[in-house]
């Protein structure tokens, strides 16, 4: 009878009904009950909104990845960042909106929303901030457009986690290597733009981009991890996903960033049945659940288990289902503990057929019912509904439980991920900051940018966003407390570029005024170099018709004279060059002499409070003056931090010298601040620069 026994539970985990953990514990006796031991496993998944209030009693999830292999750590995998634009939202505040409205009133939804909200994903797909990744318009000309929006939303997914700056570097891998971010990327069939536009001879690599795309992304943005690309397919990017959380599991990267991209055919609207073409771009970001939780990341959700398989011949309704079974058993999930499916159907109503990126959308959909208690309008409903949190038989309260599923279609895998609503935990005070005298000398405030123009516009948007005037209330012990924990955000969650500012402040009021006075100076003194350019431009042309009109005049009889008056008019020339380089020296020695001058008086309080003092390091030689790699330098840095040396900081900071990295005590929360301003201009052919002007976003 034993063998039998034996023979059934064998049976059962090879059809996928039980998990690796589950059928050794059955086979070595660990679990006597027999009613549980052959008790079939449901392969029904709750309905949408299907809100569960009294499932079977939780035991310790042990996920083990669907097909065997060592088992994922008991409590899974954080989503501590994601960021996406679809069909008539730019960003997933106004996604959600969309979607709780069920696709009613989208007129009056974007005419609130973000620049560039109403005009979905992918169009615009042209518009590129090239100078921001460092690259010219030559190159970016020859990227494929799916190329483009994914380097743009990996780089917010990570600065909404607060990873592109020193945190950055915490990020390692098993052997200790710093910046190991994994890239793994999901997207629709590329190569036609890049085979267009690629120089002669040039087209067959054109044609296999997407093969080293995770690779070059990779490259723009300094990550040293692993990376894979996913082509095609509704369930492409829970493929990759799948892919990401093997490496993680592996030791081989600290985080992953998991993207995709889906550029449709036809307008991008939404559609009940999703007959429409549909767009759609956007990433996330994983950890471990204990590392994201010991580093105060936001922790949206948490993957608990993932299933991946292709049906082969089988139908695709069984090959969804077997997955399903799977990815529950791997968790120690009934299907009662589930209150919420996620398909490619309920995607279809809010973002239309989004190609590759269909699995993200309906992960984003389920983060955000996870995220708010609520379930969205299910296909035929009206409106959203309160997601009321499961018991068990005792009464006490479980997470709230989701799944992602896209079923196969031709030549593509299935999918399926279980999602879970984060630990709850009590609510995290604001790094506080200084007390009594350290208080009133305020917070040095540092930010950056590849230009004046980015920088003025970050600027602005840290006022607007973070900082509005209506909001604030000047001095208030609430007001500190966030100009500390902004300012500690901005220090090591943002990367250090060459145009820089720095700003004193005593609380956000201040900062607020400071900022949006700088904006505004800078928006002006653009206005007046471009008009000073068009003027001059036009002088310059009178000069020179002028000038020709006076050559052609005297040609016939001044040769000799001009000869002769040339020679003298040379060396007074030169005579006179000398005399005005001299005189501008000491112009400039005196300016510079006042600008010390006037720091030097602000030294004791960080500067004059309130004003802002900046930067532009672009043309700079060397690593300045202090090579920041040093221990030494570390060192010295982390002491001016401790005494509180702003305006020394400060200096160094607009000197060159990364002062950021060296404040890095302690732990606090991730703030969730604006992604920097990215001024997007239409692209033109390689040589061609656009002369368009930029659209922030």
């Amino acid at each position: 009878m034993q063998t039998v026994d034996h023979k059934d539970i064998l049976t059962r985990f090879k059809n996928g009904d039980l998990g690796r953990e589950q059928a050794a514990a059955l086979l070595t006796g660990a679990h006597p009950d027999s009613a549980a031991r052959h008790a079939p496993l449901t392969t029904a998944v709750a309905p949408p909104r299907a809100a569960v209030s009294q499932p079977p009693p939780a035991r310790a999830l042990t996920t083990a990845p669907a097909g065997g292999g060592p088992p994922l750590p008991a409590d899974g995998y954080a989503i501590t960042a994601l960021h996406g634009r679809f069909p008539d939202a730019d960003g997933l505040d106004v996604f959600w909106h969309t979607a709780v409205l069920g696709g009613r009133d989208a007129g009056r939804r974007t005419s609130g929303s973000p620049a560039g909200a109403g005009a979905g994903a992918g169009a615009g797909a042209g518009d590129f901030d090239a100078v921001f990744f460092g690259l010219t318009p030559q190159d970016a000309v020859l990227m494929d457009p799916q190329e483009r929006l994914l380097l743009e939303v990996l780089w917010q997914t990570l600065e909404t986690a607060g990873c592109t700056g020193a945190r950055l570097d915490t990020l390692t891998a098993a052997d200790g290597e710093p910046r190991a971010v994994g890239v793994y990327v999901a997207h629709d069939p590329l190569g036609r733009a890049a085979v267009a536009q690629a120089p002669a001879g040039d087209a067959p690599a054109a044609a296999g981009a997407g093969v080293t795309l995770p690779a070059r992304l990779s490259t723009l943005l300094d990550l040293r991890g692993p990376g894979h690309c996913v082509g095609g397919g509704g369930a492409a990017f829970l493929v990759a996903l799948h892919q990401a959380l093997s490496a993680l599991r592996a030791g081989e990267c600290g985080a992953a960033l998991v993207g995709a991209v889906g550029l449709q055919p036809g307008p991008a609207r939404r559609h009940p049945q999703g007959a429409e073409g549909g767009q759609g771009v956007g990433a996330v970001l994983l950890r471990p659940l204990a590392a994201a939780l010991a580093a105060g990341d936001t922790v949206h959700a948490v993957v608990r288990a993932t299933a991946v398989a292709h049906p082969g011949r089988r139908a695709r309704e069984a090959a969804a289902d077997r997955l399903a079974r799977r990815a529950l058993a791997a968790a120690g999930v009934t299907a009662a503990g589930v209150g919420l499916r996620e398909t490619e159907t309920t995607v279809a109503a809010t973002t239309g057929d989004t190609g590759a990126a269909t699995g993200l959308a309906a992960l984003v959909r389920a983060v955000l019912q996870l995220r708010h208690g609520t379930l969205l309008p299910a296909p035929g409903d009206s409106s959203a509904a309160p997601w009321a949190r499961p018991h068990d038989q005792s009464g006490r309260e479980l997470p709230r439980r989701a799944t992602v599923a896209v079923r196969p279609t031709a030549g593509s895998p299935a999918a399926h991920v279980l999602l879970e609503e984060p630990p709850r935990r009590g609510p995290e005070p604001i790094a506080s900051g200084p007390a009594g005298p350290a208080a009133a000398s305020g917070e040095l405030v540092l930010l950056s940018a590849p230009t004046p123009e980015h920088l003025a516009a970050t600027a602005r948007l840290l006022a607007d966003r973070v900082l509005p005037a209506d909001a604030v209330e000047h001095g208030t012990q609430d007001g500190r407390r966030l100009l500390a924990a902004l300012a500690r955000e901005l220090r090591l969650g943002r990367a250090v570029r060459d145009c820089r500012l720095a700003v004193v402040a005593r609380d956000t009021g201040e900062l607020g005024a400071a900022l949006r006075a700088f904006a505004e100076d800078q928006a002006g003194a653009g206005d007046q170099d471009r008009a000073g350019d068009r003027a001059g431009a036009d002088d310059q042309d009178r000069a020179e018709d002028r000038d020709g009109a006076d050559d052609r005049a005297g040609a016939g009889g001044r040769a000799g004279a001009d000869d002769q008056d040339g020679a003298g008019g040379r060396a007074g020339a030169g005579d006179q060059d000398r005399a005005e380089d001299r005189a501008g020296a000491g112009d400039r020695t005196g300016a510079d002499d006042q600008d010390g001058a006037d720091d030097r008086a602000g030294a004791g309080a960080g500067g004059a409070r309130g004003s802002v003092r900046c930067a532009d390091l672009r043309g700079a030689q060397g690593p300045g003056v202090l090579f920041g790699e040093l221990p030494e330098t570390r060192a010295y840095l982390a002491a001016l931090w401790r005494g509180r040396r702003l305006d020394a900081l400060a200096r160094l900071w607009l000197a060159g010298v990364d002062v950021s990295a060296a404040d890095t005590a302690g732990a606090a929360p991730v703030l969730a601040l604006p992604t920097s301003a990215l001024l997007r201009r239409p692209l033109r052919e390689a040589g061609c620069p656009a002369t368009d002007g930029p659209t922030p976003s």
